[in-house]
């Protein structure tokens, strides 16, 4: 594994951080939000807060990893656009975008989006210890918790005011969702990194909530996976297996348990996470790569980047628990291997494709948008790094 750790610290060193770096929009401020198959940055396509969000938490982490400092003036520019534009002065919360220029482009206040502020402005406040992030943090979290809630869970799209709004952007698969498996999980995400570098009790009183919800209405116990949408009561509204988010939930689920220190939660979540990884490792995981999805038993063979990122952190996190760990430390090495040959883009100037199809080709997909972004294989080199290396 020496070996894979090295290819790792050297792509994220050599590839992604300059990559990211490069998208720096010196005029206008934060990331230019759209990059196509053809590498031609558009420099006036609209900036994704979500994007924004995600390459804040990159470059905080990268500097909290390297100590770098370009990193974190990369991490500075990524806050202060997100505090001068994507920030809603008037009604709170963070807009879903902005155009290049910083000037609204779409208000829809979504509770994803909110998390994933969280996220970053908590890893930001680590990084440099700027207390107005961690205030901000804070208060992003009184607003999910205030506008976005009801007594069973949380909900999803609300407009620039919080009135409710139609959930079509985090909906698919010809459903539209009242509650998410994804969303549920990226609140718990944000919210673990919130509490670690807060330590507020109310903050953990969430996430043990958040913790029943996953035990008792998105798991499904019967069949060893995670239901993925939703009505407003937790019924399911499709047969749909996301192979990425079981892996992506296991590890996240761990690491929250590791930073809450519940030996209840312990004992209650630990055969959750570990049926996760294992059914993934045994159903999903197919010529040296992980599927991204069944509906209704059918699986879909395109390979989707997000994926490989997370179930390498996935497997790994699985192998360093006590029992048969060899088996997914190799997988970890054989998904590596299968990024490398199929997934990164070896023309100057890209990093990672969006999807290969099954013969390894690539879809031709843009290299960067609003969801593609470096966060998955970004934390996913990070969290390799300080696993195995650190």
């Amino acid at each position: 594994m020496y070996e894979f750790v090295n290819e790792i610290e050297k792509h994220l060193k050599e590839r992604l951080i300059p990559f990211w770096e490069g998208l720096k929009d010196s005029e206008y401020g934060g990331y230019y939000g759209y990059k196509g198959y053809d590498l031609k940055i558009d420099m006036q396509y609209e900036k994704g807060c979500i994007l924004n969000s995600r390459i804040l938490w990159f470059f905080s982490n990268a500097y909290m990893l390297l100590g770098e400092e370009h990193l974190k003036e990369a991490a500075d520019h990524a806050y202060k656009f997100m505090m001068d534009y994507c920030m809603d002065k008037e009604y709170g919360g963070v807009f879903w975008s902005v155009t290049y220029d910083g000037k609204i482009k779409d208000d829809i206040k979504h509770t994803y989006n909110q998390a994933f502020a969280i996220y970053a402005l908590s890893s930001y406040y680590d990084a440099v210890k700027d207390e107005n992030a961690l205030k901000t943090a804070k208060e992003l979290f009184e607003l999910i918790e205030e506008k976005c809630t009801d007594e069973q869970g949380y909900l999803e799209a609300f407009s620039r005011t919080f009135e409710p709004a139609g959930n079509d952007k985090l909906s698919e698969n010809g459903v539209m969702a009242d509650k998410t498996m994804n969303t549920l999980l990226h609140v718990f995400e944000a919210y673990t990194e919130l509490y670690r570098v807060c330590g507020d009790e109310r903050v953990a009183a969430r996430l043990r909530f958040m913790l029943d919800v996953f035990k008792d209405k998105i798991f499904n116990e019967n069949i060893g996976r995670q239901e993925v949408f939703f009505d407003k009561d937790y019924n399911t509204l499709i047969d749909l297996y996301s192979y990425g988010h079981d892996i992506e939930t296991a590890w996240l689920i761990d690491r929250g348990l590791l930073v809450l220190g519940d030996e209840k939660y312990n004992k209650m979540l630990a055969p959750v996470t570990r049926t996760l990884a294992q059914n993934i490792y045994e159903r999903a995981f197919v010529n040296n790569s992980v599927l991204t999805e069944a509906e209704n038993g059918v699986n879909d063979v395109v390979r989707v980047w997000w994926v490989q990122a997370e179930s390498i952190v996935g497997f790994i996190n699985e192998g360093q628990k006590p029992g048969d760990g060899a088996k997914y430390f190799e997988a970890a090495g054989q998904i590596w291997e299968y990024i490398k040959t199929y997934f990164i883009d070896k023309r100057d100037g890209s990093e990672w494709f969006w999807s290969v199809n099954e013969d390894g080709s690539p879809t031709k997909k843009p290299i960067v948008e609003p969801w593609k972004c470096p966060y998955h294989n970004g934390r996913m080199c990070i969290e390799v790094i300080r696993r195995m290396k650190q």
